[in-house]
């Protein structure tokens, strides 16, 4: 008799094993999904970036350019002011290149977590040298609508962020909201996902908007105005001499 119940108890918790591993696998899938949205084998896109503060308002135009998740560069097209300064990636290496001192800075890790031309975005939400799939555990709860993915850092992952949670629609598998909380649980910022367009054959949220809480009256907003998915780019793009390059 106890060696029956001893099999039983084993074979239920092999099941609950199965069924947790199962779960996680379907989490980090969908997290994969997630941290690729915008991103394939390689992407060019034009990006409207509005900017608004208590005491001032500004539009930028960028160009983008990324191949998979490790390399991206960025050049400001307008306004004319800032047209020319660009941003480079490759691994985990940056670099900014500011024309009218003509210089590059290469920026330190400790400077990921920046704001990126005084934006509410950081210098690492706009090249994504973090993996969230590579540097966060995640768990998923789903309601009858949406699915919540909780992100808590692994180990060795370098991050201002106790916890991010993202939202995301059942139906799209698209984001609705991503918000990022302090080592008191706080949140500290939160990003929502609007305006789904077709780009290259692909329903993704044109716009994303994000909003920190410790700033009031600030919020920034991201809107993709152009987008193609792999697209052949040039082997120069992604170099220090592309960076310096002068834009008339």
């Amino acid at each position: 008799m106890r060696h029956y119940f001893v099999t039983y108890i084993l074979v239920i918790m092999v099941s609950v094993f199965n069924v947790v591993a199962y779960a996680d696998t379907e989490a980090v899938d969908l997290l994969k999904k997630m941290d690729e949205l915008y991103r394939s084998d390689s992407s060019i896109s034009t990006i409207k970036m509005h900017i608004v503060t208590p005491d001032w308002n500004r539009t930028l135009e960028l160009q983008s350019w990324t191949a998979g998740m490790d390399d991206t560069f960025i050049r400001i097209l307008s306004p004319k002011k800032d047209r020319g300064v660009a941003t480079l990636k490759k691994g985990r290496e940056m670099w900014n290149y500011f024309p009218k001192i003509n210089k590059v800075i290469k920026v330190p890790p400790s400077m990921m977590m920046g704001s990126w031309m005084g934006s509410d975005f950081t210098n690492d939400d706009l090249v994504r040298e973090v993996s969230l799939v590579k540097e966060y555990h995640v768990e998923k709860k789903q309601t009858e609508t949406h699915y919540q993915l909780t992100l808590t850092p692994k180990k060795d992952t370098v991050t201002v962020w106790a916890r991010i949670e993202i939202i995301v629609e059942k139906a799209s598998l698209l984001p609705v909201e991503q918000s990022y909380f302090n080592e008191k649980g706080e949140k500290v910022r939160s990003m929502h996902f609007s305006d789904v367009r077709d780009f290259s054959g692909k329903n993704l949220p044109a716009k994303m908007s994000m909003v920190p809480f410790n700033k009031q009256g600030h919020k920034t907003e991201i809107e993709y105005i152009e987008l193609e998915f792999d697209s052949k780019i040039k082997n120069n793009v992604f170099t220090l001499r592309n960076l310096q390059k002068r834009v008339q």
